[in-house]
């Protein structure tokens, strides 16, 4: 979770919704991400869209079977189904998304068993580091300190 956060502070650095993302298999890292929305001007440029990529290309393969995925910010509907789509084991996510959360806060994607693939998911680890630099970015944002469009 150390480095999803190192990619969550990309995200803070570049004016994007601190939120980053890594993949693991083995205890080697297949795939990081941080999101980059408004950078790329893509609405799926989620961290856990652009992490589950790169360890698909890293594994040459379009299943993640194996492999965890830690996230500072409970994921979307989207990436919930991407990572679902994918066939990835674990889920661990730092803190609960309120408004946009699938995977136990709003929906539960994840777990509901309707889908073909179930995934353990365990919320709460680094909640607190993830939780500041989240009030921390839209704070800034708040006051204008915070350039979105870099």
């Amino acid at each position: 979770m150390e480095i999803a956060l190192r990619e969550a502070v990309k995200a803070f650095d570049a004016g994007e919704v601190p939120v980053g993302c890594v993949i693991v298999k083995e205890n080697r890292i297949l795939g990081k991400g941080y999101n980059q929305v408004k950078s790329l001007k893509d609405p799926t440029a989620h961290a856990e869209i652009i992490a589950i990529t790169a360890a698909a290309n890293s594994l040459e393969s379009e299943f993640l079977t194996g492999c965890k995925m830690y996230s500072t910010l409970e994921p979307c509907v989207m990436c919930a189904g991407a990572i679902i789509s994918a066939k990835i084991d674990q889920l661990f996510f730092a803190a609960f998304e309120g408004k946009t959360g699938a995977c136990g806060s709003i929906y539960n994607i994840t777990g509901e068993g309707k889908l073909n693939h179930t995934i353990n998911v365990i919320s709460g680890l680094k909640e607190y580091e993830s939780k500041s630099l989240l009030k921390e970015f839209f704070r800034l944002l708040r006051n204008g300190n915070i350039n979105t469009l870099h």
